[in-house]
């Protein structure tokens, strides 16, 4: 299969097509229910042979070769790069290159041209040669798509930083807008909070334009070295992009116009803020691009390496580093502890283990440890509300989320802790914040409220990824659900939320995934949380969904789906290699529907059961974990584990969680 420019492909995969590459023939029901139990049992064991001893769960968290890339060139800037790590990044990066010289943004995916960009610098640093084979490879393919001139903003900044690329060629992002008040359109508080976070900082590193000695040139890289940047034409004046174009080429007129002592003071709120937010552990909203921005702006303002801000900010990073058997380096973009443990806990208590087992015990301590109690950048839209959520990562107390403080309180719901009215006061608060967080039309996004506009999409600088954070129907699903639990289903703020997802089913049955690939995941989310609100399993909206997994599910039994269907719905929705989250994503679905009997969820569990490895994992090279929907994909090593079990389970219960019984005990599901 070919992957064209434009990251389309000749065609889909047939439906035949697997990680097994295996064509699983179903046995029967009592079969595949043994082989569930035994896939169950070491499915269990295999994650409580994963907790840490504080209770928490963390798989790895695999992106994309720039944030090793970005990584060698921040330390470069700084002047700290060491041959240790040069050759252990060099490694993995190196690993990564398909056989075109391309990077891809996720595995099986096509060459994408800024990640090949970045990565072929980043070797370049390492010492490779631009005529060795494989950077010619990706030096010609980079210059056959039209060189760095059409790489994106955020990969020209970088060039940028060393004199490969001229600061007058970028847009122009004045450090004066952190001054907006937030009722002002293109405020910081209009971006999604992973933007703002970005932005800030680099209002600072376009204010200043640094410039470090190139330790060699880039000529290969361009289309014609003579004119790297050939000019091209603006967009019509009435159109958006036209407008914002324009406002731009005022910008960069104004720039020099703009008093010193008024620059250097917003400079100075810019860092102030920058500052306020840093964690505990050192870095920035627990996400690495903002504290790689960070660390830049606040050098360029005087900082040096030494400061206390400085010095954590530089070993938080370290912690993102993966250290593989081969010596190769991987940064994660992020960690996921937080939602990690959630999930597990859910997985285990539906998989049957003891409710008040001493490890889930433990998790939920920790977790309750984790709660964020005070007020954070969602305040702006919200300066009544009490706090009372919970964060993806292990420290990012300015950014709770709200589909990690649904998945929490589920997972708390379900266990049985010594110290229940502990657990119930946690439970109000994060229940009452989410509550609060409600978008004004019934649904709820990730971190903010009503974060909507779609002005910062168009500003020529956010050409990478989404920048807001509007509602979702997997978010909101979430939140649905977890209300049902607490026995909210009747209350008016849940209804409008049913209304909601109703509303955005597709015309084909399924629902969009925002944070996980992508129909499946969207459908595997709705399905259940309707059906816990009290929609009935006959109710229309649900018997299209089932129709839909149904019609998409692989020859081999499981569910797969490529993150090409961002980009090509009608060709890919719902089409792809199976994989183990997927397919247990699918099943949890048509377990919610009351479709435990049908042959498609026998066939799907004869696949998890089958696909299993001797040790009770799975195996799942593939990215069903979304960042930004096409642009920036991710694989959380810990979904091929969590989410089977789940389905597993819940296979073998016969029926959905209620919040009032703890789930069947493993002793009795391996006596039936």
């Amino acid at each position: 299969m070919t992957a064209t420019t434009d990251g389309s492909t000749g065609a889909p995969p047939p439906r035949a097509a697997a990680a097994s590459e295996t064509y699983i023939e179903t046995p029967a029901a009592a079969g595949v229910h043994e082989a569930a139990v035994r896939a169950t049992l070491r499915a269990t064991d295999f994650l409580l042979s994963r907790q840490d001893p504080e209770g928490w769960w963390k798989g790895d968290l695999e992106t994309n070769v720039t944030m090793d890339a970005e990584d060698l060139l921040l330390r470069q800037f700084l002047g700290i790069r060491d041959e240790r790590t040069t050759r252990a990044a060099a490694l993995f990066i190196r690993g990564e290159q398909r056989e075109d010289g391309t990077w891809a943004t996720f595995h099986g995916g096509p060459g994408e041209l800024s990640t090949t960009v970045e990565a072929y610098v980043a070797l370049r640093l390492a010492g490779d040669a631009p005529d060795a084979p494989h950077m010619a490879k990706a030096s010609a393919w980079i210059r056959a798509q039209g060189g760095v001139a059409a790489a994106r903003v955020f990969t020209r900044i970088w060039l940028a930083l060393f004199g490969w690329w001229k600061w007058e060629d970028l847009p122009e992002l004045p450090p004066e807008l952190i001054w907006f008040p937030s009722w002002m359109p293109l405020n910081i508080y209009d971006f999604g909070c992973w933007a703002r976070q970005t932005i800030v900082p680099l209002t600072i590193v376009s204010a200043k334009r640094p410039v470090r000695p190139a330790p060699f040139p880039l000529d290969e890289l361009h289309t014609d070295p003579a004119r790297p940047n050939p000019p091209k034409p603006l967009a019509p004046a009435a159109s958006w992009d036209g407008a914002f174009q324009r406002l731009d080429k005022g910008l960069h007129a104004l720039r020099k116009a703009v008093p010193r002592r008024l620059r250097r003071a917003a400079m100075n709120t810019a860092a102030r803020w920058i500052i306020e937010r840093q964690e505990n552990d050192g870095c920035w909203g627990g996400i690495q691009p903002p504290a790689v921005y960070s660390i830049i702006a606040l050098h360029l303002l005087g900082y040096d390496l030494q400061h206390p801000v400085m010095r954590e900010g530089l070993a938080s990073l370290d912690r993102f580093v993966v250290w593989r058997e081969d010596g190769a380096r991987m940064i994660e973009a992020c960690q996921s502890p937080v939602w990690d443990t959630c999930l597990a806990t859910i997985a285990l208590v539906d998989a049957g283990l003891p409710a008040d087992h001493p490890r889930l015990v433990k998790a939920v301590d920790w977790m309750l440890g984790e709660e964020i109690l005070r007020r954070g950048d969602w305040a702006v839209r919200r300066p009544q509300l009490p706090p009372g959520g919970w964060a993806f990562e292990f420290h990012n107390d300015n950014y709770p989320d709200i589909d990690d403080t649904a998945e929490v309180v589920l997972a708390l719901r379900r266990v049985r802790h010594p110290e229940p009215s502990r657990v119930e006061r946690a439970i109000g608060r994060g229940v009452r914040w989410t509550l609060g967080m409600q978008s004004k039309n019934g649904a709820w996004g990730a971190f903010d409220v009503d974060n909507t506009s779609t002005l910062p999409n168009r500003l020529p600088f956010c050409d990478f990824g989404e920048v807001i954070d509007p509602p979702s129907a997997d978010v909101t699903a979430h939140v649905v659900e977890m209300l049902a639990v607490e026995g909210l289903a009747h209350d008016p703020r849940t209804r409008r939320g049913i209304e909601w997802l109703l509303a955005e089913q597709e015309p084909d049955g399924s629902w969009f995934g925002r944070w996980g690939v992508n129909y499946v995941y969207g459908t595997g989310s709705v399905v259940p949380a309707l059906v816990a609100a009290g929609i009935p399993a006959a109710h229309p909206a649900i018997r299209r969904a089932v129709a839909w997994l149904e019609s998409v599910q692989n020859d081999d039994g499981g569910w797969g789906e490529d993150l090409r269907s961002y980009k090509h719905v009608k060709e890919w929705s719902g089409r792809g290699a199976s994989t183990a989250s997927q397919t247990a994503w699918a099943l949890m679905a048509l377990l919610a529907a009351g479709e435990r009997e049908s042959q498609a969820v026998e066939r799907g569990v004869a696949w998890l059961a089958a696909t299993q490895r001797e040790d009770g994992s799975w195996d799942e090279p593939y990215f069903t974990g979304t960042g930004f929907p096409w642009d920036f994909s991710i694989n959380y090593h810990l979904y091929r584990q969590v989410f089977p079990l789940t389905a597993l389970g819940r296979y073998l219960d016969g029926e959905p969680f209620s919040g009032k019984r703890p789930g069947k005990r493993l002793a009795e599901v391996k006596g039936s």
